[in-house]
């Protein structure tokens, strides 16, 4: 988490310069099945482009228009739809770099069948095949074989710090301050907050 929010901090100078538009999208286990559908967050980085660059207005008013009748009112489109919509808007000529984050991938449910993860990384696989020029995705999660089997292939960099000592150690100095500035666990004895701050720092498992 420290390292995609340095990532996303980044990116937001550049797109308040100008120079980039950052379209991103958060995972949490603990929300609703809806967030964790494909076409919520092709829906989502849709509306975050067109917000920061009047250019790709006409690109979703014709895809609006599309899905619109006189007779039936509106017609929901289809991820892949919303997939076309999206590689539109990043082939539009002369506009600027586009970040695409996914931050938590791995808190993207996974199941035996079809599911929402698996259809997340057939999009990553999508967009990679493209070659956009203009286009940069950032995807952060932990290293589970599902993600790591798709994603190291198409990664031209990539940044582990599941292991990584100073990520640990970061987590480690975090934990013993939260647990030393507390008023509530002033009291505690020495041996607690040792405990406490062990079982948290392995618990965190480098994120």
């Amino acid at each position: 988490m420290f390292t995609s929010s340095t990532i996303i901090e980044d990116i937001k100078a550049m797109q308040k310069s100008g120079h980039a538009s950052l379209a991103m999208y958060y995972y949490d286990f603990r929300e609703d099945e809806k967030k964790t559908d494909l076409c919520r967050l092709l829906s989502s980085m849709l509306f975050q482009l067109c917000e920061q660059s009047n250019s790709y207005h006409p690109i979703l008013f014709a895809f609006y228009s599309k899905h619109v009748t006189h007779l039936n009112g509106t017609r929901a489109p289809s991820a892949d739809e919303l997939i076309g919509c999206l590689i539109d808007m990043l082939n539009l000529p002369g506009s600027r770099q586009v970040y695409l984050i996914v931050d938590a991938l791995d808190e993207c449910p996974s199941t035996p069948l079809s599911s929402p993860r698996e259809e997340l990384l057939s999009l990553l696989e999508d967009l990679v095949e493209e070659k956009l020029p203009n286009l940069r995705i950032c995807v952060t999660s932990r290293p589970e074989v599902d993600i790591k089997t798709i994603l190291e292939p198409l990664a031209f960099r990539s940044v582990s710090l599941h292991n990584a000592s100073e990520q640990q150690e970061d987590i480690r100095n975090y934990i013993e301050s939260t647990v030393g500035t507390n008023t509530k666990m002033q009291n505690w004895s020495l041996h607690y907050k040792h405990l406490v701050t062990d079982v948290l720092t392995r618990r965190a498992d480098g994120m």
